[in-house]
């Protein structure tokens, strides 16, 4: 009898290979494709090994023949992108100060000064100072009033999860490379082992150097395919799938480009582990699938899995990864970063550099030319602290025996060009010296200085606010995942709107398609809940901050937060643009809302306290309404009332 279908255990989530639980999954994988005959049968035939990691079994989708077939995409892919890695690799030596290796004229001197000044490590480290002094923060919004509920707890709950995934860790990973390389790459997986075996969302930084897609593709969505490699251990992978442990590391292993690294890092007993990615159209919409295999043999397909058959293996349909791209670049997805435009002047500042330090050491060190035959103490004549130098043989000429070597002073000229390359890539950069604090001659206020700072750094700004786009691509895709993963109730702890610390439960129902009926009671379609969503900086830069307070103050002290003046301060606040309008809007109308409230419920009070009164003392209520002519309030009404209607009858006036 066939056991009841579970949840796999080894999903693709880039570099997630555990050994139980990826056994427990082939052993879940084998019986899913029990096909009713008995366990003897199949190891009498030969066939169990194939069957429990998916290989070469009758009416399966992917077998090691597909595989094979994918190899030979991944090598006219790797083909394809060859100046791209050689790149890569060479950027990371100009970050890292070893970029000498990267001359075309190599050093042949082995003595000679290799100076490295960090110019461009400067500009980099300073641009991504302002990557993270404007760290993102997701707001979820509706785009229907049926979907509120769900928008303001996506609100509270996204950021949960992206502290649990360590994101501001990943995104600070990913904006070096970005800065460094010209585009930073997020993978925005499910990982079925978190929370104990729950499952939740990972993102990784994933290497440029160990993703593959389709060459001439500007946007990764467009590559037909996509690989992503990673290496494991030959024993570590036997112990995972003893049934491949006689095959493992006989066929030639994909070749990855490497970096230079410091270590001697060893990878003769690694194999190569895929993570294959491919989209389908299934006449309606792209279907994304996934295969992991290693040589020519398959670990897990989902289109051989009955659960991701048909929807995919990610319901949203989109590889998951997002590439934040710096500089666009026609035909890559990659684009150019900033070592790209200043490793030039860079390379010119450190040769006029080894020039100018050679320079110097020749002009502080004296050397000298000597003859051969010259009888001269040279180990006295080059220690410092020798008083005398000792000369053999007597009326020889010291002016012919030793002469020493003039050295040539460079002029200031050269000091010129050599400051003129570095304004040069301080220019290039957009990394000038009051973004870091220091000024011109005659700047001294902090407020001048700031604004100085703000103005300069409109780059990082234009920057920052693409990388916000690729954030809200993120965040959309951990909508998708929690819409199709997060079938169990969940907890988190979030801040309530008043600071304080709340408990919520969520899953993923209030997200789930709803159906919509006509007024006849058909239903005709399902309505699925969708969201915009809007970046915002969680951590504001140090001038921002210090003008959003200043702008407070101003409000306060010009009377906007005075309930009597609320409609004068909100026709104001409509014309002006700041972040936070609107609630400050919201905060200047309950104030004159409750200073009205406040109003009636102290007329309410008087009258009350009026009629107390009069119930209480009627005889003191009518002496006090008593005119000063004499008489009650009522007669003298009624005499009033008498003189008018004479009046009007002598005049005939009606």
């Amino acid at each position: 009898m066939k056991p009841e279908r579970k949840r796999k255990i080894l999903h693709g989530t880039q570099g997630y290979i555990d050994n139980a639980d990826t056994l427990q999954a082939k052993e879940e994988q084998a019986r899913e494709h029990d096909t009713g005959i008995e366990d003897e049968d199949r190891e009498q035939s030969g066939q169990m090994d194939n069957e429990i990691v998916g290989m070469n079994m009758p009416g399966l989708a992917i077998t090691d023949r597909e595989i094979r077939e994918a190899r030979q995409i991944f090598e006219k892919y790797k083909q394809g992108r060859t100046n791209l890695e050689q790149r890569i690799v060479e950027n990371e030596n100009w970050y890292k100060l070893n970029h000498w290796r990267n001359f075309e004229k190599k050093v042949t001197n082995p003595n000679a000064i290799q100076s490295t000044s960090a110019w461009l490590f400067n500009s980099i480290n300073n641009k991504h100072a302002d990557f993270m002094d404007n760290y993102p923060s997701p707001n979820v919004l509706p785009k229907e009033s049926s979907d509120e509920d769900a928008a303001k707890a996506l609100t509270s709950i996204i950021p949960v999860i992206l502290e649990d995934c360590d994101f501001e860790q990943v995104y600070s990973d990913n904006s070096t490379e970005k800065l460094k390389n010209g585009c930073g790459i997020y993978g925005v997986f499910f990982n079925p082992r978190k929370n104990r075996g729950l499952g939740d969302i990972d993102i990784k930084v994933i290497d440029i150097l160990n993703i593959f897609w389709e060459p001439g593709k500007e946007y990764i969505q467009d590559s037909k395919n996509l690989f992503v490699l990673s290496m494991i251990d030959n024993d570590t992978l036997k112990g995972m799938y003893p049934e491949l442990s006689e095959k493992i590391g006989k066929s030639e292993t994909a070749e990855v480009k490497k970096y230079n690294y410091d270590d001697d890092v060893d990878t003769t007993d690694k194999s190569v582990i895929f993570d294959w990615y491919y989209k389908k159209y299934d006449g309606v919409k792209e279907v994304l699938h996934y295969v992991k295999f290693v040589d020519d043999h398959v670990l897990y397909a989902s289109e051989n899995d009955p659960e991701y058959k048909e929807n995919g293996y990610y319901h949203h349909g989109q590889y998951p990864f997002v590439f934040d791209t710096l500089f666009k670049e026609k035909g890559t997805p990659c684009g150019f970063g900033y070592i790209d435009i200043m490793k030039s002047p860079q390379e010119y500042i450190d040769k006029l550099n080894q020039a100018i330090l050679a320079n110097a050491q020749w002009a502080c060190r004296p050397r000298h030319f000597i003859r051969d035959n010259a009888d001269i103490n040279e180990t006295e004549f080059t220690d410092l602290n020798k008083d005398f130098v000792h000369v053999a043989g007597s009326g020889m000429n010291l002016n012919e025996s030793i002469k020493a070597i003039e050295t040539v002073q460079l002029g200031g000229n050269y000091l010129n060009v050599l400051q003129m390359k570095i304004d040069e890539l301080k220019e290039t950069s957009g990394n000038r010296d009051f973004s870091q604090g220091a000024t011109t001659a005659g700047v001294t206020a902090a407020s001048a200085i700031a604004a100085l700072q703000e103005a300069g750094s409109k780059t990082s700004r234009d920057m920052i606010k693409a990388s916000y786009r690729s954030f809200t691509k993120i965040c959309a895709m951990v909508i998708e995942l929690i819409r199709q993963f997060y079938d169990e109730i969940r907890i988190f702890r979030i801040v309530g709107d008043n600071g304080e610390t709340e408990y919520a439960e969520f899953n993923n129902a209030i997200l789930k398609p709803q159906g919509m009926e006509t007024q006849f009671g058909l239903e005709l379609s399902e309505k699925e809940p969708t969201f915009d969503i809007k970046v915002k900086a969680q951590k504001n830069s140090p001038y921002a901050r210090e003008a959003q307070n200043e702008l407070a103050i101003q409000l306060y002290q010009m009377g906007f937060f005075n309930p009597e003046l609320a409609p004068q301060a909100l026709a104001v606040i409509e014309m002006m643009e700041f972040e936070g309008k609107e609630k400050v809007k919201e905060l200047v109308m309950n104030n004159h809302q409750q200073m009205i409230m406040a109003q009636r419920e102290m007329q309410m009070r008087q009258a009350q306290e009026n009629l107390q009164n009069i119930s209480a003392d009627p005889m003191r209520t009518e002496s006090q309404s008593t005119p000063q002519g004499g008489g009650t309030f009522w007669e003298e009404e009624d005499r009033l009332t008498k003189i008018r209607e004479q009046s009007q009858s002598t005049t005939g006036v009606r």
